[in-house]
């Protein structure tokens, strides 16, 4: 018989595992001497421990999920249990539960970071409604609509949510986009109403300008085309593809009649020569509003020069160009401050601070009277009251009046 502290082989041939429950026969060995015997039961255990310490770095080194780990820990632990093999199974038994909990660990860890990563999901989730139901409001619609659609791709990166949660925060996000949609389609659809209108109207200008251009009724002519002019200015623009081509015909339509006049009355030159240095005046007399400063003042300061302007007659065709385009290129210049300066005032917001710069001057005034009545009766504790109150209030109006100076006034 031969034996180890693991186990032993009796007379028989037949193989012994010791464990704590007491021995348990594994096999039995007729082909060699009981230390072969037990030698090679021996390498079934260091098999198992093999198999072990394998699953083991596994777990500790790789992204193995906790499922897959905790079936290759029952699948070794059956055989352990079941194992024909001798040495420490005890021992193989505890680096399994040891296991068991690493991966537990391990399981709790990755719940943890699954919660953390989906808290964080929603915390940005949230943030992008918030901002995408601002936007829905704004009327940067270039550059809103830029924004929404990059607020998209960004919610596309995010993780989802539980089913509730994300539907919920999708569906504001999504009626935030619909809603700016539908008022910068709204917006549009305006101005091309007012741009088809405006070119309907050019269009019955043009006819008529081009109609009076071989008119030889000099100066009732000039003058309906003076008229024509403002009218053309008050019709507002037309779509940009129409506009240049109206604008051509309607300009051509008067130098055609210009020119004839200016053929007939050929001694006008000098005049009109005359009229170009005046004119050159007036625009470096406009240059000079740029860049502008004050857009009140340039714009009464423009309708000044531009009233002259309109009085001073006709110069040499040649120069005209020239003259005419530096005098629109400050028209456009001050539009476009116009533009800017209404872009960046709200007429409604400003009127809801002036009301409550209104309001709270009153209470200011209210509670100062107040005060004054308690002092005067000798009621001082109420008069400090009032006179906290007071402090509230007014800090309150120095707030509001401070934001009323941001609308301009």
């Amino acid at each position: 018989m031969s034996s180890d502290p693991w186990g032993r082989v009796d007379e028989t041939g037949t193989v012994y595992v010791r464990t704590a429950e007491g021995e348990r026969e594994v096999g039995s060995w007729q082909a060699g001497s009981p230390d072969e015997a037990l030698a090679y039961f021996q390498r079934k255990y260091d098999g198992l421990v093999v198999e072990i310490g394998l699953l083991e770095r596994r777990v500790k080194t790789t992204d193995l999920s906790a499922k897959d780990a905790t079936a290759a820990i029952g699948h070794l632990r059956a055989q352990v249990t079941e194992a024909h093999a001798v040495g420490d199974l005890a021992a193989l038994e505890k680096r399994l539960d040891t296991l068991v909990e690493t991966v537990e660990s391990r399981r709790e860890e990755r719940r943890a970071e699954k919660a953390k990563q989906a808290d964080e999901a929603k915390v940005a989730k949230e943030a992008l409604v918030v901002e995408a139901e601002e936007l829905a409001a704004s009327e940067q619609w270039r550059a809103a609509g830029e924004r929404l659609r990059a607020l998209v791709d960004t919610w596309k990166g995010l993780p989802r949510l539980d089913r509730k949660s994300d539907d919920e925060l999708w569906h504001r996000f999504s009626h935030a986009r619909s809603a700016f949609s539908k008022r910068r389609k709204a917006h549009f659809a305006s101005l091309d109403a007012q741009r088809e209108e405006a070119r309907k109207a050019k269009e019955r200008l043009v006819a008529e300008a081009e109609g009076l251009s071989r008119s030889t009724d000099w100066g009732p002519t000039a003058a309906r085309y003076r008229d024509l002019m403002t009218e053309w200015k008050a019709a507002g623009r037309a779509q940009r593809e129409h506009e240049d081509d109206l604008w051509n015909r309607f300009r051509g339509a008067q130098d055609v009649f210009f020119a004839a006049r200016g053929e007939v009355f050929a001694e006008r030159d000098a005049e009109q020569g005359e009229n170009l240095k005046v004119k050159e005046g007036l625009v470096e007399e406009a240059e000079k509003l740029l860049p502008v400063k004050d857009l009140k003042v340039a714009r009464a300061a423009f309708r000044s020069i531009n009233e002259r302007w309109e009085a001073v007659g006709h110069v040499p065709r040649d120069a005209r160009p020239k003259v005419e385009g530096r005098m629109h290129a400050v028209e456009r210049a001050l539009q476009e401050s116009e533009e800017s300066e209404w872009r960046r005032t709200n007429p409604e917001a400003r009127a809801r601070a002036a009301g409550l710069t209104g309001q709270l001057q009153d209470a200011v005034e209210k509670l100062r009277g107040q005060i004054e009545t308690a002092r005067a009766a000798g009621n001082n504790a109420k008069a400090d009251k009032l006179q906290r109150e007071l402090d509230g209030r007014q800090a309150l109006l120095d707030q509001a009046l401070k934001g009323l100076e941001e609308f301009g006034g």
